[in-house]
């Protein structure tokens, strides 16, 4: 059974196609990684998933939900998360009123925030950070925080409306090797224990191998490939399209490692 399912979906800017009707299911408790070379449509795929931007045909349906169309704001709100490739947090606040914040958004407070941040569902925030690692360091300014546990933080602030699916744009960018696999890790048990599903853009390609239960690959704003990590890493039309002849994914890991 899909959560997500995108259908002959496309976006062109002038002349240029920047996707060009691709289509594709996730399931829940599903992690579907989204790659593919620079250009070719990753983001703006992503970003109408988000409804930040309008599809010129197509459709994307959340459930039984058509999501083309509506604001970034309602589409949150029917239970759609995301992270971005640099952590978006309130420095000057703590990291449980970061939390409270986006609780706020939720039951449609925010302009309230004045009166009742403080004292809004501290509880269920401290409880949103516990599931992250970060209850510890709850009224630390997000300011003297490392950039590992400001994505962490923001990962905390993502689960806050309870969503069914998590958009994450480029979830690891900027963080060493062992910060992105224990994140991944972390993304990958909430998933699992919450049922929900995850796509997500990534350009460190040990971070896809060895968490995507499948992955579909663009180039030209063309879906070229789809299937398991093993399935991809040998398709001859996605090594060509990354890295032309003579070099393989696997080859680029090893010498990485």
């Amino acid at each position: 059974m899909s959560l997500l399912t995108v259908q002959d979906l496309g976006k062109s800017f002038g002349g240029v196609k920047a996707v060009d009707g691709i289509s594709f299911t996730l399931a829940p408790g599903e992690l579907l990684a989204l790659i593919g070379p620079n250009g070719a449509g990753k983001s703006t795929t992503f970003n109408m998933v988000n409804g930040q931007l309008k599809a010129d045909r197509g459709s994307i349906r959340l459930g039984g939900q058509e999501l083309v169309g509506r604001r970034p704001r309602d589409i949150w709100r029917l239970g759609v998360g995301r992270t971005f490739q640099i952590a978006e947090t309130f420095e000057s606040l703590t990291v449980v009123e970061n939390v409270q914040m986006a609780l706020l958004a939720q039951d449609r407070l925010l302009y309230a925030m004045w009166r009742c941040a403080a004292d809004h569902k501290r509880q269920q925030a401290i409880a949103l950070l516990e599931q992250v690692g970060m209850a510890a360091q709850a009224d630390r300014p997000c300011s003297e925080l490392a950039y590992g546990d400001v994505k962490r933080v923001e990962l905390a602030i993502a689960m806050a409306n309870e969503p069914k699916l998590l958009l994450m744009d480029e979830p690891t960018a900027g963080m060493a090797p062992q910060e992105r696999n224990a994140l991944m890790a972390l993304t990958k048990q909430l998933v699992v224990e919450r049922g929900m599903a995850v796509l997500f853009t990534e350009h460190s390609m040990d971070v896809v191998f060895a968490y995507a239960d499948r992955m579909i690959v663009l180039a030209r704003g063309r879906l070229i490939a789809e299937g398991k990590p093993l399935e991809i890493r040998d398709h001859p039309k996605v090594q060509e399209v990354y890295f032309g002849s003579g070099k393989t994914f696997e080859k680029t890991q090893e010498s990485a490692a």
